[in-house]
This record gives C-alpha cells, structure tokens and sequence, in this order.
C-alpha cells in the first residue's frame, strides 16, 4: 500500500470516474485503474462496483475512504511539521545532570514550556557517563553534562561556566585554606563527577590527606552539611538552591576554577526543531556565564 495508491482511490471515490481523476492527477488512465486493482488486491475487497463505465464506491471502499483521509491528512501534518519554518512540536527528550537540573534549568524548561506549548517534554537526570550513551543510542535528543565527550557521534555547545562553592555548616567554623579540610568528612557525588576531580585535584596539590564518602544525591550531600557532619564541593547553582534551606555556608577559593558545562546531541539525528529551539534557549539564558 502506496500514499500515491490512496491518493488515486480518494479522488477515483470523490469524482467517481477514473477518467476525471487522471485529468486531475495528470496520468493515464489505465494506471490509476491497475493501481487501484493491486491495492483491491492487497486488501482482498472490491473498493468499487463497476456498473457500465462508470463507478459506485462499494460499502467496503466507504469504510477505506474514511481510513484514508486519516492517512493522507496525517502525511500532510507530518509534512508541515517538519518543516524548517514550522513551530516545534512532537515529543522532546532532555536529560541533565543533578547539578544542572536543580541550580539552572527549573526556570528555562518553565519558559521553553511558554513558548512551545506543541512540544511535549521528556526530562530526566543521569550521570554524565549515562547521558552521553543515551544520546549516543538514540534514548535521549539532547543533554547537559560538565565533561566534554569524545564520542564520535556526540556533537555539542558551550552553554555555561559553573562556579564552585565549597559548602560546610557554621559549625565547624570558618574555611579559609585547603589546609582546613584536614580531617573533616567530604561528601560528594561518586567517581567521575568532574567536580569531585576538581577538589580532588586541589586538596592533592596542598597535600590534604583526603576522605571523601561517595553519595549520588544533592538532597542526601546536603543533609549531611547542615547537619555539620562534613563538607562539599558544588557548582553556584547548587549552593544558590541550598543557602534558602539555612545552616549552610559558601566558600570560594580562586584555585577552584568554573566547570564548563555543555548541551551534547547526536549528529545523526537529523533535522530536530524541538531540539534545535531548545539549544537556542539554553544559549540565550546563559549567554555571559
């Protein structure tokens, strides 16, 4: 079953002639009537009743216009849709890492949601490592993650630079230097988390013996700070959402430096406007940071 099959029926069944329904379609007529035989044929039932040389659609072929119409105004739907100068709709896929999905994105999917109210949005947090393969394998249309990835399917942008905070309840007293983590707990996100690398790397370089508790959740890290159990290292946007919370404490130190974060797609997807609007969005909200 060809759209050109049902586009010959449809107007054989609206004309109720072959011969002014090759005019319309600009053919022969012996084409549309062996086109319209094979597609009987395919369905096993008599679409017309020929009664002399002319044609009376049959109860069976009545039933099939209705289906057609269907078909062919969903084709021209689908046509409209994909085109470049068309609004976004469909189902859009996004992905984030915890960070980026609590500090920066409550605000922006709000506006994406008021401008493109056709798309329908599918949001979820990931590691990094997660992210990159589910948009490498088609699970995801796009994500954000603080890792530029290798992949070779894996195009992206630079969307923002995320500070770092090391926070800490007023308890334990003020932090000034690396020297004074000696001894505490640290609470961070497990292996991997590039800004986990980055207080690793700094605390290594001032030789701070190191204890970190590996914990996949700001919520949980952040229970653990306020209560003066420990401390962490987490981006601006983190710290932002947790100073409202109260008993926490923000500390900045020039050797930690911003984290780049990036929106990754895969380059085979093809023409995407959800997606693209999307990442036009993200660019405008944080052009500067």
């Amino acid at each position: 079953m060809e759209l050109s099959q049902l586009t010959m029926f449809k107007l054989v069944a609206e004309q109720g002639s072959i011969i002014r329904a090759s005019e319309l379609l600009h053919c022969v007529p012996s084409n549309i009537t062996n086109r319209i035989k094979l597609l009987e044929k395919e369905l096993g039932v008599s679409l017309f009743i020929r009664k002399g040389r002319g044609l009376v659609i049959s109860p069976s072929g009545a039933l099939f216009l209705g289906y057609t119409n269907k078909i062919l105004a969903l084709c021209q739907e689908s046509r409209r849709a994909l085109a470049p100068e068309s609004a976004p709709s469909g189902t859009l896929r996004i992905g984030a890492i915890e960070s980026a999905a609590m500090g920066r994105l409550p605000t922006l999917l709000s506006r994406f949601h008021h401008h493109y109210p056709a798309v329908k949005m599918q949001f979820s947090t990931g590691t990094w490592s997660q992210l990159v393969t589910d948009v490498a394998d088609h699970k995801l249309d796009g994500a954000i993650i603080a890792v530029n990835s290798e992949h070779p399917d894996i195009e992206h942008i630079e969307i923002y630079k995320e500070s770092l905070v090391l926070i800490a309840s007023p308890t334990i007293g003020t932090i000034t230097k690396p020297q004074d983590l000696n001894g505490k707990n640290i609470f961070m996100w497990p292996e991997g988390c590039p800004y986990r690398q980055s207080l690793e790397r700094w605390l290594n370089e001032h030789r701070v013996p190191i204890t970190i508790t590996n914990i996949a959740s700001y919520g949980t890290i952040l229970g653990c700070v306020s209560s003066g159990a420990g401390v962490s290292l987490v981006p601006t946007g983190v710290f932002e959402q947790f100073k409202r919370i109260g008993n926490i404490s923000g500390y900045t130190f020039s050797q930690l430096t911003p984290i780049q974060n990036y929106f990754i797609w895969n380059k085979n997807t093809g023409f995407h406007r959800a997606k693209d609007a999307f990442s036009e969005l993200l660019q405008d909200e944080f052009k500067g940071i």
